[in-house]
This record gives structure tokens, C-alpha cells and sequence, in this order.
């Protein structure tokens, strides 16, 4: 047995011993994004796009990562309306038979749109909701999802913003899954105050926060400040590197940048998540002619597991 099979048989064999920070319950049912009680470590497959799902899963579990977030936009693999019941079912199977989890699925849905187009988010919403509880119906996975936009936009935006949001969170009450919407430095959404009003607009438990440190180190802020400021409403993590070059942001894989993520991981534990955190490789990288997935998850669970052992959780390194 290898070490991610054993890591994972470990978290299931000892879930009934721990605390259930990690549940959230929304309207009589209990979401749980992976097992409650200590953070687990995920990989988006919005950077594993030129592989089918199948090896994209397979991969993940080989190299030891805990969850999986596959990405639906159209033109990926996991696209809900290239995937049939029978399909569904198979991938359901192979991931459950790896021992992984679905924490999250990712979508890119702008939110002001005309009135044509915000009903196909709503569809978009509901199908998603869907597809996730055919991969995983115990704790069906939560919607990522970025919101566009410029930042100079947010003051005009903002009320509209919060307006279509009630009805994405009408739909997600509806359908029984919770939606984490990410700040992006480069959208309407971008700072860590805009986000918590944002929530508190909406005033639905089934909308909540995704926290991707990125979007606010390019901004100059501090990854302690903000996480301490969002994690209440934070649901979901994203991780990757960010640098600045020629004035311009550049994504980089975690652990290629300047965080301590021994320290971030530390201070997650602190604070309580219990949740995923998974690796997000920009498509800055992800697009490139010589970009390999299979080498990237390799790296990204190198880096941030030796960071994971040295901030003192269970051991992840193969």
C-alpha cells in the first residue's frame, strides 16, 4: 500500500473520532467537502485539461493528493453535457475506489449578464449541481466560481452583483449544494472587505467565500490580515504563487514563490479549517506548449508537502 493510500485509509478510519468543524449544515442537510476535522489537499483538474478524466483522477490519487476539483467549463473534460449518467457513474466509482474526494467543482460564471444569460447560469448551476451529486451523493461537492468584472467596476456593480447572487443562492437552496464565490485581483470582486459585504448583501448560508492568497498578494496584502478577515465566510481554498515582474503579476505553482506555506498551513490549523486546500495552476502555466500536468502535480505535492510536515499534520509525502 502507498503512502497516499495509507494517508487516506487513515482519514477514513478515524473520521468518528474527530471534531466536526468541517460540517456545514444549510437547510436540514449536512455538506462536508472532505473529512472534517484537519485540512486535506486537493488538485484542480482546471491544469490537467489536455488529460482525460480518468488519468487526470488516476493520477491525483497516485501521487497522494487527497481531493480532486474538476473543472466544468466547456472545452474540459468534465463538462456536464459531455458526461452521461453511465459515464457519471464510472467516474464515481474509480474515484471512490481511489480513496479520493470531491470537494469543489469549478465553474467560471460572470454574474452580470442580460437576462437571457443569467437564467443559462442558473441552468449552468443547477447541472453542475447535478453532476455533483452523481460523483460524490454522500457530500455533494461545492461550485467555485470567479464573478468578472474589472476593479474599477466594483462601486457601479456591486448592488447588481449582490442582486444576481440571491437568485444563484435561491437556485442553490433549491438543489441542495453551496456556492463559494473567489475574489480575483483582476475582477469587480478583488479585495478581501468587498468579498464580506458581498456575503453579508446576499445574506444566504449557501453563499460563501473561496480564499485564493494570490489575487491579494498581487494586491500587496498580507496572506495573515486576509485569511484571518475571510476565514469565517472561507469555504474553499486555492493555492499558487504569484511575483511581480515588469509591474505586471505572474503566476507561479506553490511553493515556486515567496510563501511560507509551513507557516500558512500552521495558521489554517489555528484558525479551524477544516476544508480543502487545493492546488490551482494558472492558466498562464497550464496554456504553455511545454506545459506537463502530470510533472506540475508531482512538483506542487513535493513543495507543499514537505511544508505540510514541517507545520506539523499528518505526513503527505510519498
Amino acid at each position: 500500500m502507498t503512502d497516499g493510500m495509507s494517508r487516506r485509509l487513515f482519514l477514513k478510519t478515524t473520521t468518528a473520532a474527530l471534531p466536526a468543524g468541517g460540517l456545514i449544515s444549510v437547510g436540514g442537510n449536512v455538506f462536508a467537502a472532505t473529512q472534517p476535522g484537519r485540512p486535506t489537499l486537493g488538485f484542480s483538474l482546471y491544469g490537467m485539461k489536455s488529460l482525460s478524466l480518468d488519468e487526470a483522477i488516476r493520477t491525483c490519487a497516485d501521487v497522494g493528493y487527497d481531493d480532486v476539483e474538476p473543472a466544468l467549463m466547456p472545452g474540459f473534460p468534465a463538462d456536464p453535457a459531455t458526461l452521461d449518467k453511465a459515464r457519471r457513474a464510472d467516474l464515481r466509482k474509480q474515484i471512490e475506489s481511489l480513496g479520493l474526494h470531491v470537494p469543489a467543482l469549478m465553474e467560471n460564471l460572470p454574474v452580470i449578464r442580460s437576462a437571457e444569460q443569467h437564467q443559462a447560469n442558473l441552468d449552468r448551476l443547477a447541472r453542475a449541481a447535478e453532476l455533483g451529486r452523481d460523483l460524490s451523493p454522500q457530500k455533494p461537492p461545492l461550485i467555485e466560481t470567479e464573478l468578472g468584472g474589472s476593479p474599477a467596476e466594483w462601486d457601479k456593480l456591486r448592488e447588481r452583483m449582490a442582486e444576481s447572487l440571491r437568485d444563484w443562492a435561491a437556485t442553490a437552496k433549491k438543489h441542495d449544494f453551496l456556492i463559494a464565490v473567489k475574489p480575483h485581483m483582476n475582477n469587480a470582486l478583488h479585495r478581501p472587505e468587498d468579498a464580506l459585504w458581498l456575503v453579508e448583501a446576499v445574506g444566504s448560508p449557501n453563499l460563501r467565500l473561496a480564499y485564493d492568497y494570490s489575487h491579494y498578494e498581487a494586491q500587496g496584502l498580507s496572506l495573515d490580515a486576509t485569511l484571518t478577515q475571510l476565514i469565517d465566510k472561507t469555504i474553499f481554498i486555492h493555492v499558487k504563487d504569484g511575483e511581480r515582474r515588469d509591474g505586471k503579476a505572474v503566476f507561479l505553482l506553490p511553493g515556486r514563490g515567496n510563501v511560507d506555506y509551513a507557516a500558512y498551513f500552521r495558521r489554517l490549523a489555528e484558525l479551524g479549517y477544516s476544508g480543502s486546500v487545493t492546488v490551482e495552476v494558472s492558466g498562464m502555466i497550464h496554456q504553455k506548449a511545454d506545459y506537463d500536468p502530470v510533472a506540475a502535480a508531482k512538483q506542487c505535492y513535493r513543495d507543499l508537502a514537505s511544508a505540510w510536515d514541517k507545520a506539523g499534520l499528518p505526513k503527505r509525502l510519498k
